[in-house]
């Protein structure tokens, strides 16, 4: 059944790919269709990012390039999306480091829980030569990462009881990315981790299929999980950045004046999108409260526990990772 559903799922997107070959490259008229996808509601920072990089490209492109964006996971999750930039059936996304971690393993070291300690210090790290080192393993995959923008600190909520503790976490369900570290770090505080696509978010949690789940305050706000959780714990156990990405095989199609104008856009995108997020985070927990979920903080020695409790994820990933690239990037953080 495995094997069918899998085969499925490829011919589908290759059935894309193949329905989506004239626009990849130029229509009749010489513009160029640029599909950017994404999991997240068209309300989201993360989405209106992407809507601030069409009107940016299109403006200055004078049309040569026509940008349609497609919120609400219309395109598919995230592991769906990352195959349409290899085959060039999407021209682009915006993506949690978590699910581009398993096409690109050295990823992962950005999902070390409790690396960075506020936006400013990821940003000096991510703007800078690490966060381009990493950006060059993506054409290995047929992918351009251009940069990173801001998911945001991720958060615990659930529907069963306020955690106030570590040991409050125990034995909860809690609905994870599609990601072995986040996996085996809810592992570690206790808790029974299920991975699951965000578009079937929502109504994993309604079914009780899962207790809870773990997302920016953007996230929780804009996918209505308010609805269906009465718990919110700021945890700040991940810092997700969200890496901007064009398929290869669409940025080989751009003249040279086009991929800079894709480039800056970006960069205008960036900025744009990690300003309105921080906004958007701090507006969301005023809003939840008002929804009427328990907003719980924990205090410093609550999450010092919490940091104590993953460090088997820091053994094990630092080796499959690459100790020396993990030396520096935590000497960087320092």
């Amino acid at each position: 059944m495995k094997k069918i559903l899998n085969f499925s799922l490829l011919l589908c997107i290759l059935l894309l790919g193949a329905c989506s070959g004239q626009a990849s490259d130029s229509n009749k008229d010489g513009t160029k269709t640029m599909k950017l996808a994404v999991a997240t509601s068209k309300d989201r920072s993360l989405t209106q990012g992407l809507y601030k990089f069409e009107e940016i490209v299109e403006k200055e492109t004078n049309g040569s390039i026509d940008v349609e964006v497609y919120p609400d996971g219309q395109l598919g999750g995230d592991r769906v999306v990352f195959e349409g930039l290899k085959i060039g059936s999407i021209q682009g996304t915006t993506m949690s480091t978590g699910p581009i971690a398993s096409f690109e393993s050295r990823f992962t070291v950005f999902d070390l829980p409790y690396l960075f300690k506020d936006e400013t210090e990821a940003y000096e790290v991510l703007d800078g030569s690490i966060g381009e080192e990493l950006l060059n393993d993506l054409p290995e995959q047929g992918v351009i990462g251009l940069n990173y923008w801001e998911n945001g600190f991720r958060q615990l909520t659930n529907n069963v009881r306020e955690v106030k503790t570590v040991g409050d976490i125990k034995g909860l369900k809690i609905r994870t990315l599609e990601n072995e570290l986040h996996v085996d770090m809810w592992k570690e505080l206790g808790a029974n981790p299920t991975p699951i696509p965000y578009p079937e978010l929502f109504t994993a949690l309604e079914q009780r299929i899962v207790d809870g789940q773990e997302n920016p305050a953007g996230n929780i706000t804009t996918g209505n999980f308010y609805e269906v959780q009465k718990y919110l714990t700021k945890t700040n156990h991940i810092y997700n950045a969200s890496v901007f990405m064009i398929s290869e095989k669409f940025w080989n199609t751009l003249s040279d004046e086009e991929k800079e104008i894709v480039t800056k856009a970006a960069e205008e995108a960036k900025e744009y999108q990690r300003e309105l997020n921080q906004q958007e985070s701090e507006d969301a927990y005023a809003f939840l409260a008002a929804e009427g979920m328990v907003v719980t903080e924990l205090g410093e020695e609550e999450l010092q526990k919490m940091f104590e409790a993953v460090q088997p994820v820091y053994e094990k990933y630092s080796s499959e990772i690459g100790e020396e690239f993990v030396s520096k990037l935590l000497e960087a953080v320092k």
